[in-house]
């Protein structure tokens, strides 16, 4: 048996609404080892930002990955409603069936320092970076099926390791994904569930410009800013068998920075 492969799982992964994000490539680098996917979108906040994107990529990414030879589906979210996280599972589990793998890649991301904090901001930032990142994983357990293994793998970023004060809102968000991850992970153990969190570092997925590329690209030790495939091999590690006793982590996968 090859210790890397996701033959017979089926996966959830929020956030792949983008063909040179992150989210995507994770999509991509499951499916190559097996697993059905299904994908979550959201083009209002994408169409939002200033990275360049289409309508029409969500579906580009699912027939790409139908052509890897297994299931894939998706499904539009605004992950910031409250019911949005038991609506999903209802449309995965139809699809796919019982879900192995939940990968939460979708986030909500504003600049802003203390001079602009306030309140709605930082609901914004909560409601889908924290709340629904909760309920995602309450549904994941809830109906996971008994005596199966089961992977959680939360995206992060790098506020453990330096300060982001023009990103303050942001920050406070992930650092609760963080600390989530680790008492999680300890509860649900017992079940076969392992919960890690991976921070891929400053990745070139659309947004940075030539300027802060060359900038990141002084102080990375290994003289490069990431690739979405960076994070995806390590997501889909940690999903596989040889990950399987590695949990309650939050892993920086950040060039040595």
């Amino acid at each position: 048996m090859n210790e890397h492969r996701l033959d017979g799982k089926n996966a959830l992964i929020t956030g792949a609404g983008r063909l040179a994000g992150i989210g995507a490539a994770i999509a991509r680098e499951l499916a190559a080892g097996g697993a059905n996917i299904f994908i979550t979108y959201y083009r209002p906040y994408d169409a939002a930002q200033p990275w360049t994107s289409t309508d029409d990529e969500p579906q580009q990414l699912l027939a790409e990955l139908g052509t890897l030879g297994v299931q894939a589906a998706g499904q539009e979210v605004d992950l910031s409603r409250p019911e949005a996280a038991a609506h999903l599972f209802d449309k995965a589990n139809a699809a796919l069936g019982p879900i192995h793998i939940l990968v939460n890649n979708a986030a909500h991301s504003e600049n802003g320092g203390i001079d602009t904090l306030d309140a709605d901001t930082l609901d914004r930032h909560y409601a889908v970076n924290v709340r629904a990142v909760a309920l995602l994983c309450h549904e994941f357990v809830r109906r996971f099926p008994a005596g199966a293994t089961g992977r959680i793998i939360n995206l992060t970023s790098g506020q453990g390791v330096g300060p982001m004060p023009d990103e303050l809102a942001y920050a406070t968000s992930k650092g609760a994904v963080e600390a989530f991850t680790v008492s999680l992970s300890a509860a649900v153990a017992r079940q076969g569930i392992t919960v890690n969190a991976v921070d891929p570092g400053a990745t070139d997925s659309g947004w940075i410009t030539p300027q802060i590329k060359a900038a990141l690209e002084e102080i990375i030790p290994l003289g490069r800013v990431a690739r979405p495939e960076d994070a995806a091999h390590l997501v889909r590690f940690l999903a596989s068998p040889a990950g399987g006793y590695i949990t309650g982590q939050i892993i920086h996968s950040r060039g040595g920075l």
